[in-house]
């Protein structure tokens, strides 16, 4: 783990820092996304099958899991397993229903004007598999969808090669409100929920992380009015962690290898005004890494994984707003009085007793979240991701007659004269009533 000074770094060393793991080749990304998209809109679930059997080694006859996988799935967890899946879909559901906004209604000379907030129609959830199956990212998007009343949730996710879809993966679906789920991953599953198959169901808006082939065919689709749109950038995750001398090392380490687990090329960084700590971070590190399951990955993400060493406190919240990580987590004393000073991260985490994984399984808030920096222009995901807000304005003759005047001098300074007209049209007949 390399510990840099901050204080005595050059600003091109500052910028290597805080610089991400580079991004696979985007121009072949892209090309490769582009070639599966339009296989999947051209031959269907044709091309999912093929797709299926070439990245994930399953055969598949029928691409949605069935009734009696799903009753497998819940036969094969554990009454814990089921419980704890049970927990995070009650925490994420009370978390994410507080968040709903009641219809909004002002007068405004004379205009009634609303605002009321209808469900997206049909919505695709993608849940990654990768190297690991992920339940908790099928609770953080059904129940939001669930809660909105979309109408159509669909979640697509690779399966195994049995063809089987992993059972905490199914039972988390089923429990927090999805029952459609469809044994694809990949570009090709988010081809097949933009445009729709002889299986899969068209959606309107995409949702959840993944990898760079994924990201690639979100933005490919949601370019497309044809497609569908996309959530945000999520993809390889990443943590910053502001320390000061209050902090444990072993609780930053581990709270730096929960993140450095996920993939190669996830990040973790620690800013602290320690340096002490910093080196102690690092001895921790290295002791608790062989213990763990995922070496192979460890040993590719770990020469991502920084300290950087500052002059204080302010100084590190300050690194942080410059990185916006997805995750900052802020063990310092008095977490909360720094909350403030905080203006980019994808969610925060206060204390010593707050680990990221909480959040990433079971606490409440989403864990769908910006990455790569896109913290510093977007949220994590929320119940109005899933929701449109649509305008409502009534004017009467009397609201009709106070605006009129504005309305046909701010038509004729944009040199609009049929908007001018249809107010015209309607003072004309109303005097004519009048008259």
């Amino acid at each position: 783990m390399r510990i840099l000074d901050w204080r005595r770094a050059s600003e091109t060393e500052r910028r290597d820092a805080l610089r991400r793991p580079a991004l696979r080749d985007a121009a072949a990304v892209d090309a490769a996304a582009r070639a599966i998209v339009d296989a999947v809109r051209r031959n269907g679930d044709e091309a999912l099958r093929e797709f299926t059997r070439r990245f994930d080694g399953a055969r598949l006859d029928a691409l949605r899991a069935s009734a009696a996988e799903f009753a497998a799935a819940e036969r094969e967890l554990g009454a814990d397993a089921i419980a704890a899946i049970d927990t995070a879909i009650e925490n994420v559901r009370g978390f994410h229903a507080a968040q709903a906004a009641p219809p909004i209604v002002v007068e405004t000379a004379g205009v009634r004007c609303e605002r009321r907030t209808v469900p997206i129609g049909a919505v695709g959830l993608y849940v990654p598999a990768g190297s690991a199956p992920l339940p908790s990212t099928a609770i953080m998007l059904a129940v939001p969808a669930a809660i909105a009343g979309c109408p159509v949730r669909v979640i697509c996710t690779p399966p195994r090669p049995d063809g089987l879809v992993p059972a905490a993966v199914l039972v988390a679906a089923r429990r927090a409100g999805v029952d459609a789920v469809f044994k694809v991953g990949g570009a090709q599953a988010i081809a097949a929920m933009a445009y729709g198959t002889e299986s899969v169901p068209k959606c309107d808006k995409l949702f959840g992380p993944g990898n760079a082939w994924v990201t690639a065919a979100k933005l490919l689709v949601a370019a497309d009015p044809a497609g569908a749109a996309a959530d945000l950038p999520a993809g390889v995750t990443e943590v910053l962690i502001v320390a000061d001398a209050s902090a444990r090392a072993d609780f930053v380490a581990a709270d730096l290898l929960a993140q450095a687990e996920h993939g190669v090329d996830a990040q973790a960084l620690l800013v602290t005004d320690v340096p002490a700590l910093a080196t102690a971070v690092a001895g921790e590190v290295e002791r608790r890494r062989g213990a763990l399951s995922r070496g192979a990955i460890l040993a590719g993400s770990i020469p991502h994984m920084r300290a950087i060493v500052v002059e204080s406190i302010g100084a590190a919240i300050e690194v942080a707003n410059a990185y916006a990580p997805e995750h900052l987590l802020l063990q310092v004393r008095e977490p909360r009085a720094w909350l403030d000073s905080v203006r980019n991260a994808g969610a925060v985490f206060l204390g010593h007793w707050s680990p990221e994984s909480v959040g990433d399984y079971c606490a409440g808030p989403n864990h769908t979240l910006p990455t790569y920096g896109y913290a510093r222009s977007h949220s994590g995901l929320g119940l109005e991701d899933f929701q449109k807000r649509i305008t409502v304005q009534e004017l009467g003759p009397a609201g009709l007659r106070r605006l009129a005047g504005p309305t046909r001098t701010l038509a004729a300074l944009e040199g609009l004269d049929a908007h001018a007209a249809a107010v015209t049209v309607r003072l004309e007949a109303l005097e004519a009533v009048r008259g």
